[in-house]
């Protein structure tokens, strides 16, 4: 199996190719028994190479990867901004960033650069000199370790799950290559671990940068990887003489989905205004949201057919282990799933389209959402997963 090995900015990153693996058939047949053999010896890889990583390390240096894992029923919003233009951000206040003086060119947007907060764990999809997150960054790691770092990655995720993250980290680089205020890069994407690793507590991986966000609970047979986000800019980028598109299946999955409804069906999908950004991104955890659109009732077997395939460009991440209960509880409730779009209903053969669409259910929600950032909204895209009912795990973390 090769291995490639990229240059970006004097640093050595060695991208672990994607290894073929052995996972449970997503098949309706597979007994109980059989997936929660199949999940314990997934959370034991995990583990393990959760361990393996962590070992790598000092006292010094564990202590600024490794943090408590601290339960709390739901993420509250944080807030960054710079107190003069040029110096690093800090964690404001809802009162220190409403203060008068606390505006002003080169500090941040006039609500602060806004993230989650889980505990002591940090989500966003500002880059991150602009929302600090806790964790090492990847150009801090020595080759071993980021080699390390990377294995645990692809072991806790599916093969397509980690071929996403490094596509998402490619464009990332290719953005920095060309030249950004902000930090970006491969370098910059920061790892954390939350808690200690093993069979019986729970503990939580977190890893991103610029249009990555994954937060990762582990606890017993159970991961959840709810609340994460995805995202590209640029959205289209050369490497090794390809193109790489990010998030595709997104895009063309849903794209196909709607292209099945009838006339009927569609004049329910499309809503009547325009979304432009996420509704339910980082530190909008809670917040009641009606659904819009057309019901999964009204759809046909292959529609939701259609539809699970959808959402499986965000459930498919976590490895299969995961993903198949995951998958399973959310084509439980399809009936009661929502489906909502705004914007084009075409889009440019090869290309992103420039429309946001919504998938909403009892313990669903997702959000595809390009913005409005530059010429052209299709290079730069968000998208959020999030469990309203799981989000970092608490349905099985919390008494």
């Amino acid at each position: 199996m090769q291995k490639i090995s990229l240059v970006a900015g004097g640093l050595f990153l060695a991208i672990l190719p994607v290894m073929a693996r052995t996972v449970p058939a997503r098949a309706a047949t597979v007994s109980a028994s059989t997936e929660e053999d199949t999940a314990a010896r997934q959370t034991q890889a995990v583990v393990t190479a959760a361990q393996s990583f962590l070992g790598l390390f000092d006292a010094a240096s564990r202590a600024k990867l490794q943090f408590p894992f601290v339960t709390q029923k739901s993420g509250t919003l944080a807030r960054f901004r710079r107190s003069a233009p040029d110096q690093p951000v800090q964690p404001v206040t809802d009162v220190q960033v409403s203060a008068p003086t606390a505006r002003g060119p080169g500090m941040g947007p006039p609500g602060g650069f806004t993230g989650e907060r889980y505990g002591t764990s940090v989500w966003s999809n500002f880059p991150v000199s602009d929302v600090l997150r806790p964790g090492l960054r990847m150009g801090q790691l020595t080759p071993a370790q980021r080699t390390a770092a990377l294995h645990l990655l692809q072991t806790v995720l599916s093969p397509k799950g980690y071929q996403k993250v490094m596509d998402i980290m490619g464009g990332d680089q290719a953005l920095a290559d060309a030249g950004t205020p902000f930090a970006s890069g491969r370098a910059v994407y920061t790892i954390a671990i939350f808690g200690e690793p093993g069979m019986t507590s729970p503990w939580m991986v977190q890893f991103g940068g610029h249009h990555l966000g994954l937060n990762i609970v582990i606890d017993g047979m159970h991961g959840v990887m709810t609340p994460t986000l995805t995202g590209a800019q640029p959205a289209i980028y050369q490497a090794d003489g390809k193109s790489v598109r990010v998030l595709a299946g997104e895009n063309d999955r849903a794209f196909a989905l709607l292209d099945a409804f009838d006339a009927k069906q569609r004049k329910q999908a499309i809503l009547s205004y325009k979304v432009e950004d996420l509704v339910q991104g980082p530190g909008h955890e809670g917040e009641t949201l009606i659904p819009e659109g057309i019901k999964g009732s009204a759809l046909t077997t292959t529609q939701k057919d259609l539809l699970m395939g959808v959402i499986g460009e965000w459930a498919g991440i976590i490895n299969d282990a995961y993903a198949v209960p995951r998958l399973k509880e959310i084509r439980d409730d399809l009936d009661n799933t929502w489906f909502a779009w705004s914007g084009p209903t075409t889009h440019a053969p090869g290309r992103n389209g420039s429309s946001y669409y919504r998938i909403q259910g009892p313990r669903l929600l997702i959000e595809f959402s390009p913005q409005g950032v530059g010429d052209d909204p299709t290079m730069h895209v968000h998208t959020v997963y999030r469990d309203p009912t799981n989000d970092y795990g608490t349905r099985y973390t919390m008494p």
